[in-house]
């Protein structure tokens, strides 16, 4: 180190450094650097080169400028247009900053000069050979200095100035070369850069290595799509189009346009990977296809926008639909609710009733209601369970189950589903059906709903489920449970009249042909028809009675023999033939051992004639009538309360060990079974063996115990409307049934006469009646 101190401008440097020896051009662009060089060009040319810590910093302070630069000579200075000055400057010598002198118009600092050894120790001269050794490997590797460079280094004898020049030629960071630059002792400076050579080495080598893997993979990425592109053309000679490079590229559009969830997305991407790679000749490339349009087909986002207008539906549903009150006020209390909250669930409704009484059109109704998209799909007969969940993938000609089948159809998440005939399903070997649709139909878990073939998580969470059975008895209770049970008991006389007015004959009147000009059916050809021609809770029949009589009208007018046709009671027998069925079938006088009992039947109400025939015998109990276990048990039951009663209703105790008893239901060829018909039988039973007749006007129901008490039954409103259409005036029922009696319509219930009772003493005295005969 040099004691002597040097007063000198000072040039700060961005992003570059000038070593000893060292030639280079530099763009001067700030005032105090500009102002600096002027100074020097008057004096002595000399300029002392020291760099910037931070690149960014525009007027650098002490603190930002390294104190180790060089001292230079500035060979040319040249202005250029755009007010910068390019120079260009040759290093001579190490020096550091002493302290700053001036630093008003630019930079002026003392400097302490460091001085060179020019001869070289003989350790320096082994650095020296290894330092050109590891040099020479470094150009051969990087390819950045040519070789000419390094016949220029190799001549250099002087060990701090060949550091320094290939300090120069190596592509280092601004603060590597700073520490080259104040590392002042020769060996120590070689020793570095040594290390400094080799880590490079090991670093080029490794991007070499990284070079050459994704020059591979660049060349196998360009050879494939020569190749595809070759494919192209040959696809386009055979006349295939495009082929399925640009049916993957459609079907990708189409998948990122879907609006799936991401793990459906994600799946449909892989398995469209996997349809890319595998041959189009492959029996897996099919099915793969057919996996993807499902899963294309399926909605996963569109949703229609409820009709939430209470006024709009109720007029909607009583267009379609006359009665049928409990249904459309559930209707309208959910429409009610969803205008609160916007996001009620979808209700699952289950609608019980007779056939014919309008289930499966009402569901329809309920869809144009509120605005929905409507599917059907039928269960009755269903008895696999892969019908509901679908198959698994690895079967040939495998597809998704009916929901899945139901909801690609419907188009949106949230139509009406209706599951027709749901009492109907059966069950086998392959599983039990049923017990698939607790997913579908339980609310806490449809919304996760799982299809064997679409294996995804699908939504169902938002469909408006609606189911249909004729009969509960058949319908698994864990599937009841998750159903709101709505009864539609059937229709009155005059509920059928007005349906028949309103509906049906404008209906069948056009579908026959015929003008309202030229055919009508007055009320009382409807009354007489309802009553004489059919027998029924719904309305089927009467529509099919309807319909022959518009055949009929329809031939009377072509054949000309008539040009209006207007049919009265007295007429209908003539186009529909002797009445079929006797209206009002009470008896017509009372009987001794003879008792009306009311049925529930899938079909509606019906009535039920308990015959009782006593004759010389051992004591035998005979049953006959297709009964079924309840009935035989219920008879068992009336005989044994009998007996053990028998002084009180003054029968002779010993009547069974003198006589055989017959209990006979009339219509043997049907199945009869059912809870109710106790308090019939035990009448019939007591009525035989008393000899009183029993009031012709009265129908009973209700369950009977071995001490005479009446239990509750079911369909006590299906019951009435049967007993109204017999002809009966009086129903004898049990008293825990009286709730049930705001069900049964006004028209029906100002014709009977309820008799509430609550036990077998009650319905004797109700139903007995005359002396022994």
């Amino acid at each position: 180190m040099n004691n002597e101190l040097k007063t000198i401008p000072l040039l700060p440097l961005r992003g570059l450094l000038v070593y000893p020896s060292m030639v280079l051009h530099l763009d001067v662009g700030r005032e105090k650097s500009v102002q600096a060089l002027e100074k020097v060009m008057v004096d002595d040319h000399q300029i002392f080169l020291s760099t910037q810590k931070e690149v960014g910093i525009e007027e650098p302070t002490e603190e930002d400028i390294y104190e180790v630069g060089t001292i230079a000579t500035v060979k040319q200075m040249l202005k250029l247009p755009n007010g910068t000055i390019r120079v260009l400057v040759e290093g001579l010598q190490r020096a550091k900053i002493e302290r700053y002198t001036d630093k008003e118009e630019y930079y002026e600092v003392d400097v302490q000069l460091v001085d060179e050894r020019e001869e070289a120790m003989a350790e320096e001269i082994a650095l020296m050979r290894a330092v050109l050794d590891a040099f020479e490997q470094y150009i051969k590797i990087s390819k950045k200095v040519t070789a000419e460079t390094f016949a220029t280094v190799a001549d250099i004898e002087e060990p701090g100035r060949l550091a320094d020049i290939v300090a120069s030629h190596l592509s280092l960071k601004i603060r590597q070369k700073q520490e080259i630059l104040q590392t002042f002792d020769a060996k120590e400076r070689l020793e570095k850069l040594l290390d400094i050579l080799n880590n490079e080495k090991e670093v080029l080598g490794l991007e070499k290595k990284i070079g050459q893997r994704v020059k591979r993979s660049m060349e196998k990425t360009q050879k494939e799509y020569y190749l595809r592109e070759q494919m192209k053309a040959i696809q386009k000679e055979l006349g295939e189009k495009e082929g399925k490079t640009e049916e993957v590229s459609t079907l990708k559009d189409q998948i990122d346009e879907s609006n799936m969830p991401e793990n459906v997305r994600e799946a449909a991407l892989k398995e469209l990977d996997r349809y890319e790679k595998i041959p189009q000749t492959s029996a897996e490339s099919s099915v793969i296809r057919n996996y993807i349009d499902w899963l294309l087909q399926l909605p996963w986002s569109k949703e229609t926008e409820d009709n939430l207008d209470i006024d709009h539906a109720e007029k909607i549903l009583n267009e379609d639909h006359y009665g049928l009150e409990k249904v459309k006020e559930r209707v309208l209390e959910y429409l009610a609710v969803q205008q609160l909250t916007k996001s009620l669930k979808g209700p699952i409704l289950c609608l019980v009733g007779p056939p014919g009484v309008g289930k499966t059109s009402l569901a329809k109704s309920i869809s144009r209601a509120v605005g929905r998209e409507f599917v059907r799909i039928s269960l009755g007969g269903v008895r696999d369970e892969a019908e509901i969940r679908g198959h698994r993938r690895t079967y040939v000609g495998a597809m998704p189950g009916r929901i899945m089948q139901g909801m690609k159809k419907a188009g949106t998440i949230n139509p009406v589903f209706l599951l027709d005939e749901i009492d109907k399903m059966s069950n086998d070997f392959r599983g039990d059906p049923s017990a698939a649709l607790l997913e579908v139909l339980d609310p806490q878990q449809n919304n996760t709903f799982s299809d064997h073939y679409i294996e995804e998580q699908y939504d169902l969470s938002k469909v408006m489920f609606i189911t249909t059975a004729n009969t509960m008895t058949t319908i698994p209770e864990p599937l009841l449970d998750r159903m709101e049970v709505i009864r539609i008991a059937g229709y009155t006389e005059i509920e059928k009249l007005h349906i028949a007015k309103q509906y049906l004959v404008p209906r069948q009147r056009e579908d026959h042909g015929l003008q309202k000009g030229q055919f009508q059916i007055r009320d009382e050809a409807i009354v007489e028809v309802i009553r004489h021609y059919t027998r029924e809770a719904g309305v089927r029949n009467l529509e099919r009675q309807i319909a022959t009589l518009c055949r009929k009208a329809a031939k009377v007018l072509v054949s000309g023999e008539k040009k209006k046709v207007v049919l009265t009671d007295k007429a209908i027998e003539e186009y529909l033939g002797k009445p079929k069925f006797k209206y009002g079938e009470a008896e017509t006088e009372d009987q001794v051992g003879t008792a009306t009992g009311l049925a529930y039947t899938t079909a509606g109400g019906d009535t039920l004639s308990i015959e009782v025939s006593i004759y010389p015998g051992k004591g035998k109990l005979i049953l006959t009538g297709k009964l079924g276990d309840v009935m035989k048990e219920s008879a068992q039951a009336a005989f044994s309360y009998i007996r053990s009663r028998a002084n009180e209703l003054k029968v002779d105790p010993e009547f069974l060990e003198k006589n055989d008893i017959h209990i006979h239901v009339p219509e043997g060829a049907t199945p009869k079974d059912g809870p109710s018909a106790g308090i019939t039988i035990a009448t019939a039973l007591v009525s035989a063996l008393t000899g009183k007749a029993v009031r012709k006007e009265v129908g009973m129901t209700g369950e009977i115990t071995l001490r005479g008490r009446v239990l509750p039954i079911g369909g006590l409103k299906e019951k009435s409307l049967s007993a109204h259409r017999s002809g009966l005036t009086k129903i004898i029922m049990p008293k825990d049934n009286e709730k049930d009696l705001d069900d049964i319509p006004e028209s029906v219930r100002k014709d009977l006469t309820f008799v509430p009772v609550s036990h077998l003493d009650e319905v004797l005295k109700h139903a007995l009646v005359g002396e022994k005969k």
